[in-house]
């Protein structure tokens, strides 16, 4: 529960819209520029945040450096409502420019539904072994729905 202060130095319970907004601030924060994310919780909280209200299907990524500090976080491609095409030299070519050596792939499922799909499963390989050229490891794909999914949860992830 959040409270506030109110004028007269009594404290009460946040508003909704203001819990929300405080929600928001603190997500935020953790994709800050050399923000550190260290866990799949972590990542799960805060890209589920950014894509769970989206209409139409988002593919999103979160470049990290050596270190897992974010670099950025882009939505790279939008889509139909259930629907997304995915360009896996756009994915290259952002990660390069920003000198990245890790990405974590999120996308959404407006339906609700956190099951991957056979065509995410085999992006996450193609992008896996293109970014492997390059350098670059793909730490999870995130598939956010009602609930958040992750890939290394499910055993999904291609071999290192």
């Amino acid at each position: 529960m959040l409270f506030v202060k109110d004028p007269d130095g009594s404290y009460s319970p946040a508003p909704k819209k203001r819990v929300l907004t405080e929600a928001n601030k603190l997500m935020g924060y953790q994709l800050r520029r050399g923000a550190s994310i260290l866990s799949s919780e972590c990542a799960k909280a805060v890209i589920g945040c950014k894509l769970r209200a989206k209409q139409h299907e988002v593919f999103a990524c979160l470049f990290l450096d050596s270190q897992h500090r974010v670099l950025a976080f882009k939505e790279i491609f939008t889509g139909t409502i259930n629907h997304t095409t995915v360009h896996p030299r756009e994915v290259v070519r952002e990660a390069l420019q920003l000198n990245a050596a890790a990405i974590i792939l999120a996308h959404n499922h407006p339906s609700g539904s956190i099951q991957p799909s056979t065509q995410d499963i085999a992006l996450t390989r193609t992008l896996a072994d293109i970014l492997k050229i390059v350098d670059v490891r793909i730490l999870d794909h995130l598939i956010v729905g009602d609930e958040v999914t992750a890939f290394s949860d499910l055993g999904l992830l291609p071999e290192k």
